[in-house]
């Protein structure tokens, strides 16, 4: 099983009800004319969103356009509608399913609420009104949202990068934190430095600082893939309009002392030449060693089936043996993955079990859905015999994220040594997917060519990130 230590890859960058019989006199509309008849753009839309749209769709930032304005807002109404009922907008991944409903729900979910998607038609259906400036809310305070508290380290890149082009860039930036002693990371915020082309950002540990001799003389290397270092663990990821990663209190993620971090920047630049970007990261340190320690376990990306039946699972279009082989045209393919956990995984004893904490899933432009499922053996206090863990049905790389269990630490579920770990991953390697269209587009391509595991965009993963928790 050595595909834990290799580097893999994590690259890791609208909105119902009807109105009943009315009393009113015809050709009056109470919606409209009454002060409180229905809603309005000041009282009931804006504060939606700030709450779900704004940290995008404000002046600067990545989105097309701004929601931040009562005249722009009403221009683009029944595009809110459309990309909402739909759940195109906000971008959030975790969805339940038939066949996938996990025990707790997910931190700082921003899916709309079914009262909030009713508030935004009935106010398209109205015409838009925009009702009283006085009563909007007050003006979004983005570092309310954005901001680290208590940050004990800004680092950042050697120097500022520029992007431009049609095709979207991946770089990573080589960042020393400058860490003396073994240290507890309690929370991370990226600070983009240009928002209007940064996408996305993962951040690895780098703990051997083998980086430092891939990185040019400005202090990066591009990596679509991977980091491309040994034993890397992910820190955290970041998403436009997204909140920082912080852990309880009473929890820290160990970075050794010497580490360097490796900070890949997902670029946008969309045909033009960006301004420079100068995207920083923000640390915040525990003074002393915390109850809890953070770990961090990967596992998916199998090349074969292992001796014991686990690893890569048979598939429908294997030609010779177990093989990971997604055929051109075809639609809906299936692979899955299975692991037993031992009693020793990337470092960290299994035997107590760990506190899961978060998932993330990966696939690249081809994959569809994918599905992180848990079966215990032995299961204790709560945990139930059999669970899903995540399912991300609509999948889409341009938004990937770690999704955060919302329970107290004594309360998530637990994995340990002999539970059996699954993952299945759908593709779709045909033109009726447009995130293939793209990525054939890129390499000059006009159809679709067989896909194998690999670190290249039109190559494929499947692959589980996990972060708990286990008491120092």
């Amino acid at each position: 099983m050595t595909m834990f230590n290799r580097p893999w890859s994590i690259v890791l960058a609208s909105l119902v009800p009807m109105l009943g019989c009315s009393s009113e006199p015809e050709g009056t509309n109470p919606l409209v004319e009454g002060p409180t008849a229905g809603p309005t753009f000041h009282k009931d839309v804006a504060p939606i969103l700030q709450k779900r749209c704004q940290g995008c769709h404000s002046p600067g930032e990545i989105a097309p356009f701004s929601l931040t304005e009562y005249a722009d807002a009403k221009q683009v109404s029944s595009r809110i509608v459309a990309v909402t009922q739909d759940r195109t907008m906000p971008p959030w991944g975790a969805i339940e399913t038939d066949e996938c409903t996990p025990r707790f729900g997910w931190k700082d979910d921003s899916r709309l609420t079914d009262a909030e998607l009713a508030t935004l038609e009935a106010w398209h259906d109205a015409g838009a009104p925009e009702g009283d400036p006085a009563d909007a809310p007050p003006a979004l305070d983005a570092s309310g949202i954005h901001g680290l508290e208590g940050v004990s380290a800004t680092i950042e890149p050697l120097k500022p990068y520029v992007t431009g082009g049609d095709e979207d860039q991946f770089r990573c930036f080589v960042m020393d934190p400058k860490l003396t002693e073994d240290t507890f990371v309690n929370g991370m915020n990226v600070i983009p430095g240009n928002s209007k082309v940064v996408h996305h950002v993962v951040v690895f540990t780098d703990p051997h600082a083998e980086s430092d001799a891939m990185a040019d003389a400005d202090g990066g290397y591009e990596c679509f893939g991977s980091s491309g270092v040994q034993d890397t663990q992910v820190l955290g990821v970041w998403v436009p309009g997204g909140r920082p990663t912080e852990f309880p209190s009473n929890a820290g993620f160990l970075v050794r002392a010497g580490s360097r971090l490796v900070m890949q920047v997902h670029y946008h630049p969309a045909g033009a030449t960006a301004e420079p970007d100068a995207t920083k990261i923000q640390l915040r340190f525990l003074p002393e060693t915390p109850e809890y320690r953070v770990v961090f376990v990967a596992f998916g990306n199998f090349p074969s089936q292992f001796p014991n039946g686990d690893g890569l699972q048979p598939g429908p279009n294997d030609r010779e043996g177990v093989e990971f082989f997604v055929p051109a045209g075809a639609k809906e393919h299936t692979e899955v993955m299975k692991m037993t956990l031992p009693e020793t995984f990337m470092g960290e004893s299994l035997v107590e079990g760990i506190r899961l904490s978060s998932a993330m899933t990966h696939m690249h432009y081809v994959g569809t859905d994918m599905k992180v499922d848990v079966e215990r053996p032995s299961p204790q206090g709560a945990d139930p015999a059999e669970e899903c863990v995540v399912q991300t049905p609509k999948w889409d790389f341009n938004w990937q994220q770690t999704y955060t269990i919302d329970a107290p630490i004594e309360e998530l579920p637990v994995l340990k040594t002999g539970d059996v770990m699954s993952l299945r991953c759908l593709y779709d390697n045909t033109m009726d997917n447009p995130f293939v269209r793209k990525a054939l587009k890129e390499e000059n391509l006009t159809a679709p060519r067989d896909i194998v595991l690999g670190e290249s965009s039109l190559d494929e993963m499947c692959i589980g990130l996990f972060n708990g928790f286990v008491k120092n």
